[in-house]
């Protein structure tokens, strides 16, 4: 039986759908050498955000797997804008790689202005790391916790600084919540639209405890949908889901600039300065479905999440 059954509302919903044709806000404000960090910046929503404040003068830290490529980025980048551009090289199917670029991060001697979360994987078969965890729930979800507990005292130091998940509206396909159960879905069928759905569902509910920590200290942390956009996410999935792909998403996909404008405006704009714990369509504010204002299985999770991510002390 689904617990949030009752909270459900259709307008809910209806406005979701709305939302989704909407076109982002735009910010046209530069951000001169503030310093930028983003995941999975070697293609995509990555590097067209990249690319994005590159173009009005911030600094980079992108963080990828592909270290010839990140290199070639950030060459690019530097000599096309004039920025500094440096990378850390990981993989966040490693909690060895996420704890390693966790600590590079918090021994920056800049401070952080703008976090995003962009790395991710969708997988149709279940798949599991070599820590033993379901591979969308560690690489989605734990590894932006790690992440962002880790410099959790840094950023409440700064008094300012924005922490932005690229989430997906997909997190209503965990229509009944977290499982805490089951998180790795050995008990029940792993459906590669569920387990996306409640990777993205469990960062909306670690955003719930993290707002909390960073009240009246200046920092915000908020998680946007960016709109279906043609990316190579995908693809390391077997060939009947990239034809699928290829014939029924990628023709009604929009262009790539819609993410990457909603994530500098979100970024830079002074509209949403003060604005944390919210999920956005793009630029537009959103009600969350019942499941992901959940605080107590967001406390819950944390906790899991804690021993899970191999973390210590108490906050």
């Amino acid at each position: 039986m689904n617990p949030y059954r009752k909270e459900y509302k259709w307008s809910n919903v209806f406005a979701m759908i709305h939302n989704l044709g909407l076109d982002p806000k735009i910010c046209t404000d530069d951000f001169p050498h503030r310093l930028v960090v983003i995941t999975g910046a070697t293609s995509g929503i990555g590097y067209a955000t990249a690319r994005k404040y590159a173009s009005h003068g911030a600094d980079l830290v992108l963080i990828n797997r592909n270290e010839k490529r990140s290199a070639e980025i950030c060459d690019e980048l530097s000599r096309e804008f004039q920025v500094n551009c440096s990378y850390l090289i990981g993989d966040f199917s490693r909690l060895s790689d996420t704890h390693a670029i966790a600590r590079q991060l918090a021994a920056l001697e800049k401070n952080i202005d703008v976090l995003i979360h962009n790395a991710g994987i969708y997988l149709t078969k279940k798949r599991f790391t070599e820590d033993g965890m379901e591979a969308v729930f560690q690489t989605n979800y734990l590894s932006t916790f790690i992440l962002n507990y880790t410099l959790l005292e840094q950023f409440r130091s700064q008094n300012h600084g924005r922490i932005i998940f690229v989430n997906s509206e997909a997190y209503r396909f965990a229509v009944s919540g977290l499982d805490f159960d089951d998180l790795f879905w050995n008990k029940r069928r792993y459906s590669g639209l569920k387990s996306y759905g409640a990777a993205k569902l469990a960062q909306l509910l670690s955003m719930l405890v993290f707002d909390e920590y960073f009240q009246g200290t200046g920092v915000t942390i908020n998680a946007m949908h960016p709109g279906n956009v043609k990316t190579n996410s995908g693809q390391n999935n077997g060939w009947l889901y990239k034809l699928f792909k290829a014939l029924f998403i990628d023709p009604f996909a929009r262009p790539i600039e819609i993410a990457s404008e909603s994530l500098y405006y979100l970024g830079v704009s002074s509209e949403v300065e003060n604005i944390s714990g919210k999920f956005f369509n793009l630029t537009t504010m959103e009600e969350p479905a019942p499941p992901a204002l959940d605080k107590n299985a967001a406390r819950k999770l944390w906790k899991i999440s804690m021993e899970l991510g191999g973390l210590d002390g108490e906050r």
